[in-house]
């Protein structure tokens, strides 16, 4: 074989020779060769490929004229070379008859990639890698490919901040299959490297405290920072030179300038940055003036542009009073056409002198003509019919373009709960300036609407359990239409929920239905409840224990509300368009067999409830209701009944007189004959046959971003709460239901006696209501106050599962008449916890709190201590 291999060799090289003599006896050019007819042509050293495949491809047919050497032969090679299959390419003279001509073609084929294996990199990576450098099943394994990916993979961790990455590729033979290699990738990544020093040189009007500050994401180690990293990111690094010059435009020094900077090895896991600036003069504004508008006029645009001749100049700050992109509803001049139609106006600061240290402007401003919405689109709405998110849109065709108009539809959308308000997106389409038109296309992604409700805590001295089912999403008009249950008729916006919430000792069941649009025409919404509540009393032997020491029920003693609740609330325009005014009328009726719950002396019997609640509303959110970034959200209510009282004939003053003289009777001698009980129990019937009370309440949240960009915020959530519960007559006194229990998580708020339960983390359950002066029991207050402090970061909001952390401050307390009210006597707690919503379940979560005060139960003289409460299916 070697010898007929090198009798071939000898052959062309003779063949090459005679040609060169002939060239030199000026018998042609070298290039032109000797031209033949291919005889015969022959492809040796495959192995995975088909002989007469490769001759096709090659173009070369037996019989045809063929020039050797020539251009023939060289274009057959590079052709076969851009293939990337073969890693030898050679052309041999097998044999000369006359003027025919035997070649072969000798080919190596590289081999195949049949697997790769990835090592130092978690198993959750590696596809990644695959994917990014394609080494896939079947890639034909080239120097290049495994240089490139060596790189790739080096230069990827590198660019994460370790810059001490190594990656090693080795190959070796799969004997499973021909030609065949496996490939192994070793990443050693090291530890990432940590900026250990930044010094600055050149620079005399910023301090280094100043410039290092202004380094958002590149920060030197330091002992405690826990909130910013000190590793090396190279991309965040060049972002922050540019925030290191923005930082001396924002001070007048518009010149300055990044000289030189070096990244200066310490040890192998620290470096030093070292900065050289340049940062000129110093300069100040002098003659703004506008150019362009018609619309506006100067003095209008002066009071947008704030920025007064003699100002430091402030590059940065000019620029966003101009058009800036940082936020959606920011406060500029771009943003000012925008929101009156001109979509395509053109607002440009151009310097037009400078003396001295004073630059004079002129804000060149090309309107553009007024533009119009043509077409407004809406896709991604699998579920939700179209009119539910038309109604909800501030931008119609043939309206005026606005962006803020778009901006409020945004956040419209968002606050439906159908859709993931982080993907609700509008898109411009078709601008076109010469008529003035644009199409607006809203992209939606529907989120989990419908809810399994369960929710638990402890409270009442046991376990408290709710299941509920609640479509947020529900089309009554399709209730009876067997092919709109998909599971249920869904699509028009409405609420309906059942729920059941239990314990050992309660039992609450309601309904709910809802409808926003009543009429479809405005933004009424109509509600309509039921619902249906047991309590049992506790059983306890003779001698007044409970049973077995623990809490079963006694159900020979109970007592029920049944109730049901219609309203009406309505969205306003005034004082702006975010009120809300609503009207409820709801009708409760408690029912008493043989169950006393301290507040009141009769155990038989019952009681009726008739009130009116109106309430106003202003939520101004931004951001989602998931996550809030910013605006405030608040609500005033006032709860009345019909003053019974004042129209009565009944002495009230005499029944009140007696009652407590039966109460102190009752607390001197331990009790009270059969006579006297009977007596204190049909006073009580007579006071509190028809409830009469007043209520009112108010609650506000207010979200403010304080730094990061729209998915990685830090928001502070800042909260306060006041309730009071009065009475029209003093002699028939307070009424025994709709009391405030402060303390715990909140759970449990059921409409078990209309009360309210109040959120105050770091505290058992309802620890921190006041003590009843006379029996010495929790029977809820009637005022109370609470204010929070919560501060949220998100940690991934996507639709799947939204998830963040939080730290918080709280305070707050309960009091038993307004007499002992003091707003600055409160039970303090501080802690941290995590929220995560998945659309299924709703909002879960974990708080860990602390007391550092003692609950109002009497029985602690120190701090509370530490309380751990788990949240299931708190409201937001």
């Amino acid at each position: 074989m070697k010898r007929t291999t090198s009798l071939k060799v000898l052959f062309t090289l003779l063949l090459l020779l005679t040609s060169i003599i002939n060239f030199a006896q000026g018998g042609g050019s070298y290039e032109d060769g000797k031209k033949y007819i291919l005889g015969g042509l022959d492809v040796t050293g495959l192995k995975s490929y088909n002989e007469q495949t490769v001759k096709t491809y090659t173009g070369l047919r037996v019989g045809q004229p063929i020039t050797v050497p020539g251009d023939q032969i060289s274009a057959v090679i590079n052709k076969l070379w851009g293939l990337e299959l073969f890693s030898n390419i050679e052309f041999y003279v097998v044999n000369v008859e006359g003027d025919k001509i035997f070649l072969e073609l000798a080919i190596s084929e590289r081999p195949t990639l049949t697997s790769v294996t990835v090592n130092g990199v978690k198993p959750r990576k590696v596809d990644d890698i695959l994917k990014d450098t394609d080494l896939k099943k079947g890639k034909k394994i080239t120097e290049s490919l495994i240089a490139n990916s060596r790189n790739y993979i080096q230069n990827k961790y590198k660019k994460q901040g370790f810059l001490n990455a190594k990656v090693n590729i080795i190959t070796a033979k799969d004997t499973s299959e021909t030609n065949a290699q496996r490939m192994v990738i070793n990443v050693n990544k090291g530890d990432k490297v940590k900026v250990k020093e930044i010094v600055f040189e050149g620079n005399e009007k910023l301090t280094d405290k100043k410039l290092r500050k202004a380094l958002k994401k590149t920060k030197k180690k330091r002992f405690g920072r826990f909130w910013k990293k000190s590793k090396y990111i190279e991309e965040d690094y060049d972002n922050d030179l540019n925030l290191l010059i923005d930082k001396y435009a924002e001070n007048g020094y518009r010149d300055a300038r990044v000289l030189s900077d070096t990244i200066v090895k310490v040890d192998e896991n620290n470096i030093a940055l070292k900065i050289k600036v340049e940062e000129g003069n110093q300069y100040y504004f002098g003659d703004i003036d506008f150019v362009g508008n018609s619309v506006y006029t100067d003095r209008q645009l002066q009071s947008v542009l704030r920025i007064k001749k003699g100002a430091v100049y402030n590059g940065v700050e000019l620029r966003k009073r101009i058009a800036d992109d940082s936020k959606p509803d920011a406060q500029d001049i771009t943003s000012l056409y925008q929101n009156n139609g001109y979509l395509f106006s053109n607002i440009n600061p151009v310097e037009v002198s400078a003396e001295n240290d004073t630059i004079n402007f002129e804000i060149r401003i090309v309107e553009g003509k007024e533009t119009f919405l043509d077409h407004v689109t809406v896709a991604g709405n699998d579920k939700t019919n179209d009119h539910v998110i038309f109604r909800e849109l501030r931008t119609r065709p043939g309206q005026k373009y606005n962006k803020s108009d778009i901006i409020r539809s945004i956040r419209e959308l968002g606050q439906l709960g159908f859709f993931d308000a982080e993907q609700v997106k509008p898109d411009i389409q078709n601008p076109d300036p010469n008529e003035g038109t644009v199409d607006l296309a809203y992209s939606l992604v529907e989120s989990g609407s419908s809810q399994i409700e369960l929710q638990g805590g402890y409270g009442g001295g046991g376990f408290i359990g709710t299941l509920g089912l609640s479509f947020n999403n529900f089309s009554i008009q399709n209730l009876f239409k067997g092919e709109a249950y998909k599971p249920v008729p869904m699509g028009d916006g409405q609420t309906f929920a059942l729920r059941v919430q239990a314990s050992r000792t309660f039992r609450v069941y309601s309904l709910n239905f809802s409808e926003p649009w009543l009429g479809g025409k405005k933004p009424v919404r109509f509600n309509l409840s039921f619902s249906r509540t047991q309590q049992f009393g506790i059983a306890r032997d003779e001698f007044g224990r409970i049973l077995n020491g623990r809490i079963e029920p006694d159900k020979n003693q109970q007592f029920s509300i049944t109730g049901v609740t219609a309203g009406l609330a309505k969205r306003v325009r005034w004082p702006d368009d975010y009120f809300t005014i609503s009207h409820s009328l709801a009708y409760q009726l408690y029912d008493f067999r043989n169950y006393n719950i301290g507040l009141f002396n009769f155990g038989n019997g019952k009681s009726n409830s008739l009130a009116y609640t109106f309430g106003v509303s202003r939520n101004a959110t931004s951001g989602g209701r998931i996550f809030p970034r910013g605006g405030s959200n608040f609500e005033i209510t006032g709860k009345f009944t019909p003053p019974y009282s004042l129209f009565s004939n009944k002495d009230f003053k005499s029944l009140r007189d007696e009652n407590e003289e039966l109460n102190l009777q009752r607390i001197t001698n331990g009790g009270l004959s059969a006579e006297e009980q009977t007596r204190l129990e049909e006073i009580d019937q007579e006071r509190f046959r028809w409830l009469e009370y007043y209520k009112v309440k108010f609650k506000g949240d207010w979200y403010t971003t304080l730094i990061g960009s729209a998915d990685k915020s830090l928001v502070l959530r800042t909260n306060a709460e006041f309730g009071f519960l009065g009475n029209y007559n003093n002699d028939v006194g307070d009424v025994p239901f709709e009391r405030f229990f402060v303390g715990g998580t909140g759970l449990g708020n059921f409409t078990l006696d209309g009360r309210d339960i109040v959120q105050l983390r770091g505290y058992d359950e309802q620890t921190l209501t006041p003590l009843d002066p006379l029996t010495g029991q929790q029977e809820g207050g009637l005022i109370y106050n609470k204010f929070s402090l919560e501060l949220r970061y998100p940690l991934t909001l996507k639709p799947s599962a939204s998830i963040y952390a939080l730290t918080f401050l709280e305070g707050g307390n309960a009091f038993n008449n307004f007499q002992d009210f003091n707003p600055f006597e409160i039970k303090r707690s501080a802690g941290v916890g995590l929220r995560i919503f998945m659309p299924a379940f709703g909002l879960l979560g974990i708080d860990f709190g602390y007391g550092f005060d003692p609950d109002n139960t009497g029985r602690e003289t120190g701090a509370h201590g530490w309380e751990t409460h788990f949240i299931i299916g708190q409201q937001f």
